[in-house]
Parts: C-alpha cells; structure tokens; sequence
C-alpha cells in the first residue's frame, strides 16, 4: 500500500481518533421508566459530547470519552420538563454542563488511561447515597475486566431514617436512600474533621447496611480494598435497573444483559461517534 494513498490517508486518521477517542461508554436503561443519565467531568478533563439527556424504558445510548478523562455517570429520576429531578438533580436543567448530582443518587467513577499501558480505575459508589440499582460491565480491553455495581433495590430495605419520599409521601413510596454522611452530616459518618483518613474513618452501622446489599460498592470514603476495580477497556456498558439473572463469572457478579429493543424512537441506539463522520468528510 503506498504511503501516500487515500486508503493510506484514512487509516492513519481512524488509528489517531480511535487514540484520542478511546473509549465507548454505553448507557442502557432497562427499568420500567424513564431516567436522565447525567455526566461530570473531574477536574481537568473536558466534559463529554453530552452532559444530560432523557432515555426511554429499553433504550441505549454511546457516548464516547478521550483518553485520560475522568468523571462520573448517573441516572436522574422523577424529572420534569424544564430538567428539574427528584432525584440525582444537577440544578434544574436538562443538560448538567459542569454541575454535579444532589445526593443521594448511586454513582459511576471512571478515571480512563491516557494511553498504552495505562489502566483505567472505575468504581461504583454509594458514598453519596442511592437513587437506582446499577451494574457496569467493562469489555474489549485487557487484564481482568470485571463487572462491579449495586443490583440491590436498596430503597426497599433503606432504614427509615435514611428514606427519601417521593411526593405524596406514600407507603412504599421511597425513590432514594441517602448515606448516613448524607442525613446527619456527622464526621464519623463523613470521614472529615478528625475522622479523615482511614484509621480514625471506619465502617458504620448504616454503610454496613450498603456493603452487604452490594459488597463491591462504596460503602463508605475509605472502602477502597474491595469497591475500586483496574483494568484496560474499551467499552462500559453502565446499565441502570439491570437483571440479575444473567451469565455469571467466577466471581459470581452478574454480567450486564443487552436491551433488545424495537424499532420505536425510544428504543432507538443513538451513537455519538466522532471517527465515523470524520471519515465520511475525508470520503466526500
């Protein structure tokens, strides 16, 4: 093939965006109503194609990150239509441009790579609260990639003091469980003041309650030896009320199931994907 061909031309340009473009995140929403992911990005990464958006019962949504990006990714409920949630708020608007989610609300960490040989470290943390069950599945990559999340529907068993009531505050009617940080604000609970580091911050009664409904959350700010996972991967499928009776690995963590969806807009597969229009622009 010679160097300076088209075909040449194109490949080299799909391996440099593929480098800057590395990752796929996959959002699904498999429960029975709408959610509004919502994604931040940490500190100097720049925020994702999109920061907010509705997605139907059964529908998926790609949405790809650079190398080296770092944030998090979660589900809002109970919106309206001026963006406003009941829970998982990220100040009242649709997309979330920068502001982060009001507690409590159940989280996916990630911090990507930035290039060959570097792993990413992902996590899905309850150290500010719980709003909906979630199972992240990493794929395509190398090393040990397993799946982590909280497939428990925590808010049927939150203690009552930790219980957030939808409106109407009806029997049953709990849509969130905030951490115990989250409803005293005491720093034992929030491993701040004198109780900031690890051998003065310990496991509480209530994140107890967290671990042993999803072991490999974050309970609590120092749960590090069992809730942060490392791996290289090219994708995350971050799929929000999942089965849990799917395939299951060795370690007995279920792996996320695909939403078989039909052909109506709110099981359409929307792709954010840069690579492909930039070699449709070279082609034309």
């Amino acid at each position: 093939m010679a160097r300076d061909s088209p075909v040449f031309a194109l490949l080299i340009l799909t391996m440099l965006t593929r480098h800057a473009l590395c990752c796929t995140f996959t959002i699904t929403n498999a429960c029975a109503h709408p959610i509004w992911p919502g994604t931040l990005a940490g500190a100097g990464t720049p925020q994702l194609g999109t920061t907010g958006f509705r997605l139907d019962s059964g529908g998926s949504v790609r949405v790809q990150a650079p190398s080296g990006w770092s944030g998090r990714i979660w589900a809002r409920t109970g919106c309206a239509g001026n963006g406003t949630c009941e829970t998982g708020d990220c100040g009242g608007k649709l997309e979330c441009a920068g502001m982060g989610a009001r507690p409590p609300v159940t989280l996916f960490e990630v911090t990507l790579g930035r290039g060959v040989g570097d792993d990413d470290y992902y996590d899905v943390s309850l150290v500010d609260g719980y709003n909906l069950p979630v199972l992240v599945a990493p794929s395509g990559g190398q090393g040990r990639c397993d799946p982590t999340g909280c497939a428990t529907d925590l808010n049927s068993g939150c203690p009552k003091e930790l219980q957030v009531e939808g409106e109407g505050g009806d029997e049953g009617g709990v849509v969130a469980c905030k951490s115990a940080c989250n409803a005293f604000g005491m720093d034992e609970y929030c491993c701040s003041g004198e109780y900031a580091s690890p051998g003065t911050c310990k496991p509480s009664f209530y994140s107890a309650v967290f671990k042993r409904a999803c072991p490999r959350a974050y309970s609590y700010a120092f749960d590090d030896g069992t809730s942060t996972f490392i791996c290289k991967a090219f994708d995350y499928t971050i799929t929000f009320c999942p089965s849990i009776n799917g395939m299951k690995r060795s370690n007995g963590m279920a792996d996320a199931q695909p939403v078989k969806g039909d052909s109506s807009s709110s099981n359409m597969l929307f792709v954010l994907h840069l690579p492909l229009l930039l070699l449709l622009m070279v082609h034309f």
